[in-house]
């Protein structure tokens, strides 16, 4: 059996709507390319059609295989458990299931593949959400990279193509809190973005929430920086400094004029603040020993309930 080149690696959560217009692109850009491609979609324990659709789709096209996942694990474990199953010979190109990346590109990245780049990934110059989105998003993806102790590059998703060896070393990684685009970052080797113009969404609504979204820039800051833990340090010592400046104008007022300042609300005031610092201080700790304490569980990752390879059903 021959191969493919690539594998075009798409999780899937809820996209009955869009299912049909997403293979309909790929099925084309399969029949279009030299490239010799083999798609891999994901179902993230979707409550719709989804799963229907793509076990009829790759029982009846061995260009595209099915992995079906027990639950619902999130965007992250999905691309995981999708990486798992390559069975390129050179790269895999990672979308999106909603067509907001446009699959027609990886011809595109492809040829910096061929240049001798390990990773290229998409940068997102225009994006069509609402101004308040994008501007969370910008602000965030400046604020990860000015504390990230390693090179995490602006406005990109996982969309991207990486070589084989790449997959392999994250396939390696076994981090229970993922944040692929900095794990993709960290592996190193040369690396390349390409900037692109982020489509609307094609039907449905976006299955990253508000909470997963938070979660996901959490895994993204706790993982990838060791500025909370720095951060607690510098609040101690301001702390402790704001302290002794409040002791010596309380002693200088003492043996001076032979009192002590005087005032309830002063009192309260120092006690919320220094209650709140160790609140503050116990909740950032507080994130590192959680990911410690998943970590050490030694789970797996994901579950796989069944797959679909070249027309064949395979138990997980």
């Amino acid at each position: 059996m021959n191969l493919p080149q690539v594998n075009i690696m798409v999780p899937l959560y809820n996209e009955e709507s869009v299912f049909h217009q997403l293979t309909d692109r790929l099925q084309k850009l399969i029949d279009s390319t030299p490239i010799s491609i083999e798609v891999i979609l994901i179902d993230d324990g979707s409550k719709d059609a989804t799963p229907v659709l793509m076990k009829e789709l790759a029982m009846k096209n061995d260009k595209f295989q099915a992995v079906f996942l027990s639950r619902n694990f999130g965007h992250q474990l999905a691309l995981s458990a999708g990486l798992k199953y390559f069975n390129a010979t050179e790269a895999i190109f990672i979308i999106d299931g909603d067509l907001q990346d446009p699959p027609e590109l990886l011809e595109e990245l492809y040829s910096y593949y061929k240049n001798g780049y390990d990773v290229v990934y998409a940068v997102r110059k225009k994006r069509k959400e609402s101004f308040i989105k994008r501007t969370m998003y910008a602000n965030f993806y400046r604020f990860l990279k000015k504390i990230s102790y390693i090179d995490i590059p602006l406005d990109t998703g996982d969309f991207s193509l990486i070589s084989t060896r790449v997959a392999k070393h994250l396939n390696k990684m076994p981090e229970e809190s993922r944040f692929l685009r900095g794990m993709r970052s960290w592996v190193g080797y040369k690396q390349i973005g390409i900037e692109y113009e982020r489509s609307e969404r094609m039907s449905g609504e976006s299955k990253y929430t508000l909470k997963r979204l938070i979660e996901l820039a959490f895994n993204g800051i706790f993982n990838f920086s060791v500025y909370p833990i720095k951060f607690i340090t510098n609040l101690g010592l301001l702390t402790i400094l704001f302290s002794v400046i409040y002791f010596a104008y309380t002693a200088f007022i003492k043996i001076v004029y032979g009192g002590t300042p005087q005032g309830f609300t002063a009192l309260l005031f120092v006690i919320i603040l220094f209650g709140g610092i160790q609140l503050l201080s116990l909740g950032l700790i507080g994130e590192y020993v959680l990911r410690i304490f998943f970590q050490v569980k030694n789970r797996p990752l994901f579950i796989v309930r069944e797959r679909i390879v070249h027309k064949e059903s395979i138990d997980g």
